[in-house]
C-alpha cells in the first residue's frame, strides 16, 4: 500500500475521500494554506492529520506522492518541488499555464526518476472506461473522427470571484475536458482553427473572455475531430442530452460516452444497438451533495496510478502528454485571438519543447 500527500483542499476534497476509501493507498497528511479549510476538512472526514506549510509534505519520508490540486499558475512550482523531493506527483488538469517551464520539468522527471500523472478525471467514469475498452476491442473498427462537447448552465460559476478574472478562461477551465478526449484517440494533433464569443448572459455576469466556442481540429494522419463548449445558457434536459459526451465514428461501428450520467450507446461492428447504464454506481461517483465534485473518478484513477508504480508502467495521461495538451489548448487560443489556423508545433517550439 502506498502512502499519499494532498495539497489543496478545494478539489482535494474529493481526493481525500478517494484515499480514504481506496485499498491501495493510505493518506497521511492533508495540506492547504487556508488553517479553517484544513480544519474543516478535518472534520468533514474525522481526519486530524493537516498541516499548512507544503514542505513538511516534501519531508515527510513515510509519504510516497503527492496530489496537486492548487490553482492552475502554481502547478509548475508545486510539481518541481515535490519531483526534487523524491515523490510521485499526481497533478489535475489542467497541467501547467506556461509552457516555457516544460523543460525544466521534463528534466526533473528524468532525473528523479519519478512518475508523473495528469489528473484528467472524465477518462476514468464508467462510460468512458467502458468506451474506450470497446474501441480497443475493435468493436467500432477503425476511427475515421471524434466528437466531443461540454455544454453547461454553469452561471453559478460567476458567483465566484475568480472567474470574472481576467486570467480565467472556459477554454481551460472547461474545454481542457473534451480536448482531452480528442487527444486520447488522436494524440496527434497537428493543426487547430476555431471560434468564440462572449454570450450576452456571460458578458451581464462580467465574464471577460469567450464562453461559447467551437474548434476543428487535425491530426497528422489526415483525420479531423470537433470540439464545442457553451457554459452560460440553458441546457437540455438529461433523458436528451448530457452536459458533456464523446462521440466515435468508426468504419464498422460507432459509440458515445455521457458524463454525467452514467450512460453509455454503441453500435458495434455486428449491427447491435445497446444503451448501457450505470445507476448502481451512482454512490461510487458521487459522494458529496448532488452530482457534484469527482470522487468517484478521482479514486479510479488514483488506483490506476498506484498499479502504475508498483508494477513500473507508464499512467496516462503522463508528464508529456499533459504538456502537448496544454500546448493544443494555448495554440486553440491563440486561434481565438487570430482568427487563423494555428500549428500546435510551432506554441512548442517557441519555448525549445520536444516531446
Amino acid at each position: 500500500m502506498l502512502t499519499l500527500g494532498i495539497l489543496g483542499l478545494g478539489e482535494g476534497r474529493s481526493t481525500m475521500s478517494a484515499a480514504l476509501n481506496s485499498p491501495k493507498w493510505t493518506l497521511k497528511t492533508i495540506c492547504d494554506r487556508n488553517e479553517d479549510l484544513c480544519r474543516h476538512r478535518a472534520e468533514e472526514f474525522n481526519f486530524p492529520h493537516y498541516t499548512t506549510q507544503y514542505q513538511d509534505l516534501l519531508d515527510d519520508p513515510e509519504i510516497d506522492a503527492v496530489a496537486i490540486y492548487t490553482p492552475d499558475h502554481l502547478h509548475a512550482e508545486h510539481v518541481a518541488q515535490a519531483l526534487r523531493a523524491g515523490k510521485h506527483v499526481v497533478c489535475t488538469k489542467p497541467f501547467i499555464d506556461d509552457l516555457s517551464k516544460a523543460n525544466e520539468l521534463l528534466e526533473l522527471s528524468r532525473t528523479s526518476g519519478k512518475k508523473l500523472f495528469v489528473g484528467q478525471s472524465s477518462r476514468f467514469f464508467e462510460p468512458m472506461k467502458r468506451q474506450r475498452a470497446d474501441y480497443e476491442a475493435g468493436l467500432i473498427g477503425e476511427l475515421i473522427t471524434i466528437e466531443a462537447y461540454y455544454h453547461a448552465d454553469h452561471r453559478w460559476f460567476l458567483e465566484k470571484g475568480w472567474s470574472l478574472e481576467n486570467a480565467f478562461k472556459w477554454l481551460y477551465g472547461g474545454l481542457s475536458h473534451p480536448v482531452d478526449f480528442i487527444r486520447w484517440y488522436l494524440p496527434n494533433i497537428e493543426e487547430v482553427m476555431g471560434y468564440g464569443m462572449l454570450s450576452s448572459n456571460g458578458a451581464q455576469g462580467g465574464l471577460k473572455h469567450q464562453d461559447t466556442m467551437h474548434f476543428i481540429f487535425k491530426a497528422t494522419d489526415g483525420r479531423v475531430a470537433r470540439v464545442s463548449g457553451a457554459y452560460t445558457g440553458p441546457v437540455q434536459p438529461v433523458t436528451r442530452d448530457s452536459e458533456m459526451s464523446c462521440i466515435l465514428r468508426g468504419t464498422e461501428g460507432a459509440s458515445q460516452g455521457d458524463y454525467m450520467d452514467l450512460r453509455y450507446a454503441i453500435t458495434d461492428r455486428t449491427g447491435e444497438e445497446r444503451l448501457i447504464t450505470w445507476e448502481h454506481k451512482l454512490k461510487h461517483y458521487f459522494r458529496f451533495e448532488g452530482k457534484s465534485h469527482h470522487a468517484g473518478e478521482y479514486q479510479n484513477y488514483l488506483e490506476y496510478f498506484a498499479d502504475s508504480i508498483e508494477q513500473n508502467f507508464t499512467a496516462y495521461p503522463d508528464l508529456k502528454e499533459g504538456i502537448g495538451t496544454i500546448a493544443l489548448l494555448q495554440a486553440m487560443d491563440r486561434a481565438l485571438a487570430t482568427g487563423q489556423p494555428v500549428k500546435v508545433q510551432a506554441l512548442l517550439a517557441e519555448h525549445g519543447v520536444v516531446l
